[in-house]
C-alpha cells in the first residue's frame, strides 16, 4: 500500500508546484506580460544571469527544480525560458556530479545499498545510456541521477551530454506551462497543464516497465 502511494508523489509534487505557481502569481506578481516584461528587464543583463546561478546552485540548497523551472518559464517565456532552464538544469546537474564524485571516498563508504547502489552498477557497465533514459523517464528524483553518476564513475562528457539530450521535453515543457501563466489565457493554461500532465502520466504509468527494462525493477519498488 506503502510503495503504491509513494508513486504516486511525483504526480502530487507536480500539481502543487502549479498551484504554488498560481498563487504566487496571483499574490506577489499580478502583473499582465507587459507587466512581468518591465519586472525582468529592470535586472538588465543580471535577470538570465542570477537565475541561471539560482537553478546551479539549487542542489545544494535542496529547493525543487521543478518549481525554479516553472518559474523560469514564467518570467522569461517560453523560448528564452527553455534556454536559460536547460543551461541551469545542466549546471545543477553538473554541480551535483562532481559533489559526488569530489566526496565518493567518504559517501560510497556509507551508502552503497538500495536505489543507489543498483544505478551505480548499471551506469558502470553503460553510463550514457542509462543517464539518457533516467533522464527521459521521470523514475528517480533528479539529483539522485547525478550523484549516483558521479559515484559511478562515469565519464562527464557522457553524463552532461546525456542530461541535456535527455531534459529537452521536459524542459520545454516546464518553460511552456510557465509562459502560459504570464500571459494570463485561461484556456491556454488549462490546455498546458492538461498536455503538461498528460506527459508526466504517460511514462509514470509504464514506468515499472521502463524499469524492468533497464534491470532496475527492485530499485522502483523500494
Amino acid at each position: 500500500m506503502k510503495a503504491k502511494v509513494k508513486q504516486f508523489i511525483p504526480l502530487v509534487l507536480f500539481a502543487a508546484g502549479l498551484g504554488l505557481l498560481l498563487w504566487f502569481s496571483s499574490q506577489y506578481i499580478n502583473a499582465g506580460p507587459q507587466e512581468i516584461q518591465v519586472w525582468i528587464e529592470s535586472f538588465g543583463i543580471w535577470a538570465p544571469l542570477l537565475f541561471i546561478l539560482i537553478y546551479t546552485i539549487r542542489p545544494l540548497i535542496l529547493f525543487p527544480a521543478s518549481v525554479i523551472s516553472l518559474a523560469g518559464g514564467l518570467a522569461f517565456g517560453a523560448l528564452e525560458g527553455f534556454l536559460y532552464i536547460l543551461i541551469g538544469a545542466t549546471s545543477s546537474a553538473a554541480v551535483a556530479f562532481w559533489v559526488a564524485r569530489t566526496f565518493e571516498k567518504s559517501f560510497v563508504k556509507g551508502k552503497q545499498e538500495g536505489k543507489v547502489a543498483e544505478i551505480m552498477k548499471l551506469m558502470e557497465k553503460r553510463g550514457f545510456f542509462y543517464v539518457l533514459v533516467l533522464r527521459f523517464i521521470p523514475m528517480l528524483n533528479f539529483d539522485l541521477i547525478s550523484y549516483a553518476a558521479g559515484l559511478a564513475n562515469v565519464r562527464f562528457r557522457s553524463f552532461i551530454l546525456a542530461t541535456i539530450i535527455g531534459i529537452i521535453p521536459g524542459t520545454f515543457g516546464y518553460a511552456f506551462i510557465g509562459s502560459s501563466f504570464a500571459q494570463g489565457n485561461t484556456r491556454l493554461i488549462v490546455i498546458t497543464v492538461l498536455t503538461g500532465l498528460a506527459l508526466l502520466i504517460i511514462p509514470f504509468l509504464y514506468r515499472k516497465k521502463v524499469a524492468s527494462w533497464l534491470g532496475i525493477e527492485k530499485t522502483t519498488d523500494t
